[in-house]
Parts: C-alpha cells; structure tokens; sequence
C-alpha cells in the first residue's frame, strides 16, 4: 500500500490567513501602514507560514523582519546550562529591537508540545524571570499607542495529537475560527468585531462593582474595582471572541475548577483547582504536573487574578479542544468559557488612557503586576451574576451567551 500523502494546507488558506494577521489584527484591527517595520517570529515548524506573510507585508508597504525560530534546542540548553547562562539575556540587542520594530506578529507551532517535559519547572520560572525587562518594554511601548502585537497558530500532527484530533480535524478548526473559508476573511472579522462591540458598549454602561461566576465548577467573587472597563476585539489574537476585564485583584474570593487541560512552559498540567481568600490563590491542586501549577504560582504576584473573561458562543466557531491556550480561550461549544489568568493585568483595561496613570496610581487601583500571565479555561455551563453600585443584581451571562445579546 502506498504511503499517505502527508497532509499539506491550502497556499491560498495560507494566504488569506497571513493577510488577516497584517491587513486587519495589527495596529488594532486597522493592519499596518506602510513604512512599518515588523517582526515575524515563526518557528520552523511554521515555516510554510512565512512567506505568505513576508508578502502581506510587502504588499502592505512595510518592511519584514522574519525570524525562524529554531526548534529543539530547548530542553538540552536547560540541562546544560548554568544560573548564569538562564538568565543571560542580550539587553542591548533586544532593548534595540523594541526601539526600531513597530510591530510583532508571533505564530505559536511546535514540533513536540511536551519537549520540556521533565524538565525542572524552577529552571523555566528562573528563565522566564530574566525576560520580564524585555516583555515589560515592549509593554510600555504598546501601552503608549506605539506600535502593537498579534498572535496566531500554525498546526503541527504533535500539536492535533495532543488535542487527540488528526492534524486535518486540527486545521479544519483554525480554518472555521479564523473565517478562511470565506471569500474575504476580514470584511467577517470586521462584523464579528462590530458584535463584539455591542456587547463591550453594554458590559461598560453597568456600573459593575463585583462578578460572580457559580456553576458544578466553580463559585468565585470577582471585583471589579474602580476606573475599569471590559475589552475585546483588540487584534492582539487571532482569533479572539473573548471579552474581558482586568479586575482589582485584592478581593477575589472563593474557588473554581477547571476543565480543559493546560499546556505550558513545555508541559501539559491538567485537572486544576484554584481556591482564592482576599486576592491570594491560597490552594491549588493539579491531576497532573501538580508541581509545575504550584511553581509557577510562586513566582511574584503570579498568585492574583490579572484577567476575567466570558466568551460568547454565538460568536465563536471553535468546538473542540486544541489544546492550545490562544483557542481553548476562545472556545464555543455548548457553554461558550469563562477563564480566568493569574498573574500580570492589563493596563488598556483602566478607564481612559493608561499614559496617563503612573504605576503606583496601577498599584492603588489592584492592577497586578507580573512576569506570569497564564489564562487556564473552564467550558461547563455556569452563571455571572454582576452587582451594580446600587446593590441590583443583574445576571449578564447564562447558557454561554451573554443575556442582553439573546
């Protein structure tokens, strides 16, 4: 019998996709200009998702920078490498880069998932730790309206065997979510962008002080604090039919599990349960890697809410788990998500312009700040219950949609 072709994507699927991270997502949903520098960091598994971008770009009249991430070095160089090699990195260089590039487009692909399986999760955390200089600047820069970012995926048959679908099924999914099916995908993001809006417009007109979320997975406060407001349809991912809020974390009480599996830092943490007294996380079980989960909540701040999200699942196309964050955030199915991230808030979720905020003013209000931002998924069906200034309580999520929207 001859051997199966293996599986190859469409060039032209390819090509609508790469236009929708440069013709649409970047530059908050507008796409770049031209003149405009940007980044592309794909990993060799993604090759084929290069080139289609490096022509939107030039297309678009800005100037590529691509960068082809090697692959499987990762866990020999933790094996190997001392303190001081962890936690070098090439300041100069990367301070220089957060100078000229205008935008970053970042495609998440992996030829092995679980490559860092085994390896001492302290290591990850220390390396992680000596980056935040660089992901804080380029923070800063975007949080001042310079420039922006965009993430994406390309699938790997590793990647579809770790959401337990063949690799057909797994882009079959990144086609529907992401609209590439369709004649023209950005005049469809547009319009969902519009809904998204509707729903921002109404969850921004409560006077919301607290959220409360109970279903069989979960019974959890979340306060919402003072000069916030709800976001979605940023282009920052794609896709993206979250919307979302940067709570004040002091407050956060009560306790909540999580359904879909985790897979981070190169290993794949499943079963976890989350308890919450007075803003700190003070248990945390995990079925699996149980010791990565708690490492991790170790590090500064990275045991306090930074996000609370809702997905609507009339919006959504995704169905299936994919065991990627950037989808299982986003999912829809029956009871559309709720998710939560522990660990850095988002400053674009204060009320106004955050250039105009110090960081003790973000401080004051319960903005976290971390080198973490983890978001972990939960798809059974629950209730958000809000709590407005004057003591009502209105239910604004039920049956995964949000009720005013029904």
């Amino acid at each position: 019998m001859p051997n199966k072709t293996p599986f190859q994507v469409d060039s032209k699927v390819l090509k609508k996709y790469a236009d929708v991270f440069i013709k649409f997502a970047l530059n908050q949903g507008k796409g770049i200009k031209a003149g405009e520098t940007v980044t592309l960091q794909v990993p060799e598994s993604a090759r084929p998702m290069l080139e289609p971008l490096q022509r939107s770009v030039l297309e678009a009249g800005g100037y590529p920078i691509c960068r082809l991430i090697p692959e499987g070095l990762s866990k020999s160089f933790f094996e190997l490498a001392s303190d001081d090699q962890i936690e070098y990195n090439p300041k100069k260089m990367l301070m220089a880069k957060v100078e000229e590039v205008d935008h970053f487009v970042s495609i998440i692909s992996d030829f092995d998932p679980l490559e860092l399986a085994g390896v001492d999760s302290k290591k990850i955390m220390q390396r992680s730790k000596a980056g935040k200089f660089y992901k804080e600047a380029l923070f800063k820069k975007w949080d001042s309206g310079k420039g922006s970012w965009t993430l994406g995926m390309y699938a790997t048959q590793a990647m579809a065997d770790q959401a337990g679908l063949s690799v057909e099924e797994y882009w079959d999914q990144i086609a529907k979510a992401c609209f590439l099916y369709e004649e023209d995908p950005i005049a469809k993001w547009k319009e969902v962008y519009v809904e998204i809006d509707k729903i921002l417009d109404y969850l921004n007109s409560l006077d919301m002080r607290w959220v409360n979320i109970k279903g069989e997975d979960c019974d959890l406060n979340i306060y919402i604090g003072e000069n916030r407001k709800w976001l979605g349809g940023s282009g920052h991912n794609i896709p993206s039919f979250e919307c979302f809020i940067s709570p004040d974390w002091r407050k956060t009480n009560g306790w909540i599990k999580f359904d879909q599996p985790l897979l981070r830092y190169g290993s794949r943490i499943e079963g976890i349960e989350l308890e919450f007294k007075d803003g700190l996380v003070v248990n945390s079980k995990a079925s699996m890697n149980e010791d990565l989960l708690k490492d991790m909540l170790a590090q500064k701040n990275a045991d306090k809410v930074g996000e609370f999200s809702l997905t609507d699942k009339k919006l959504s196309r995704i169905t299936k788990f994919m065991a990627q964050t950037l989808f299982d955030e986003n999912v829809g199915g029956p009871f559309g998500n709720t998710h939560i991230a522990v660990g850095s808030a988002y400053k674009d979720s204060i009320k106004g312009d955050p250039k105009d905020y110090t960081q003790e003013e973000f401080d004051n209000l319960g903005f976290n700040e971390s080198m973490i931002h983890t978001d972990i998924v939960s798809t059974k069906d629950r209730v958000a219950t809000a709590t407005l200034a004057d003591g009502r309580e209105i239910v604004i999520y039920k049956d995964g949609e949000f009720t005013f929207a029904k």
